[in-house]
């Protein structure tokens, strides 16, 4: 008899079907991320040091850089991904929503630039995250450095890193405006004369910080406006905190946000008075609102 003819014994089958199982089973592994002993793995490599990182995009008319912003996100150490538009006029949603993005916010009033960063923030904590760091998806500074921000944090060296523009000499070579380079040089002299700090500058947007600093600075007393950033800074060195900065290169080019001089001299007056508020807050002069917890 041929073995084409062959009648196997239920035994025979019995094995013949449980290697097919373990077969099919074994294969299903390997080609869906979303199986069960692959969502553990996945989830042990995607932390540092059992921190969680989350990722936020304060967004405004970002749609032409958000892909290849969002593309170069290390998403081996971030967990999750926060967008908040603040009322674009352009596909921002859209984008965001193709890309997949965890989670997306929209305002329906535009709240300003520190407005979007407070939404930000309150639902990374919400989340619980561990470890916050803040992007502009622009694609104006690289997401290349956030595993090297989110690692100065998570080992407990410090609670706030700047990616920084004019550490080395990336801020003219990628382009920055000589004007808001001699104005961020300026202001960041009078700045560190009167916090007693030597940061190399106070203006980027690109900021990692702690879960215990985000719960700890009344951040959500600050201005809506570009101010924001730096009434932050002031009130972390106020709680006692160190700042950490890193090398960044930097873009300019005609799809990344830049303020125009109006709004650039409204911001360098907010400066100046922050920076004057600081010091009188710390010589108990006068006490301001946005410095208490």
């Amino acid at each position: 008899m041929s073995w084409r003819t062959q009648v196997l014994t239920p035994v025979e089958i019995y094995y013949y079907l449980l290697i097919r199982v373990f077969f099919y089973l074994y294969t299903f592994r390997l080609r869906f991320p979303f199986y069960p002993n692959r969502i553990i793995f996945t989830e042990k490599t995607r932390m540092i040091n059992g921190k969680k990182v989350v990722v936020v995009l304060p967004a405004y008319n970002a749609a032409k850089t958000l892909e290849i912003t969002y593309q170069e996100i290390d998403f081996t150490i971030v967990d999750e991904v926060i967008l908040v538009d603040d009322k674009s006029k352009d596909e921002t949603i859209e984008e965001a929503h193709r890309l997949g993005i965890d989670h997306i916010i929209k305002h329906e009033q535009n709240k300003g630039y520190g407005g979007n960063q407070k939404t930000c923030y309150n639902k990374a904590l919400e989340l619980g995250a561990d470890i916050v760091v803040m992007l502009h998806p622009d694609y104006q500074y690289t997401p290349k450095l956030i595993p090297s921000m989110a690692h100065l944090i998570a080992s407990g060296l410090y609670d706030v890193v700047l990616g920084s523009r004019i550490l080395g000499k990336g801020a003219l070579a990628g382009g920055m405006p000589w004007y808001k380079y001699l104005a961020n040089r300026l202001l960041t002299l009078f700045q560190n004369i009167l916090m007693n700090a030597k940061l190399s500058e106070y203006h980027t947007g690109y900021r990692a910080f702690s879960r215990e600093v985000l719960k700890k600075v009344n951040y959500n007393a600050n201005s809506d406006n570009f101010v924001f950033d730096n009434q932050m800074l002031a009130q972390i060195w106020f709680a006692g905190y160190e700042i950490a900065e890193i090398t960044c290169p930097t873009k300019y080019f005609d799809d990344a946000s830049s303020i125009n001089i109006r709004n650039s001299s409204i911001y360098g007056i907010g400066v100046l008075r922050t920076s004057i508020q600081y010091r009188l807050q710390k010589w108990g002069i006068k006490k301001y609102g946005f410095y208490e917890n």
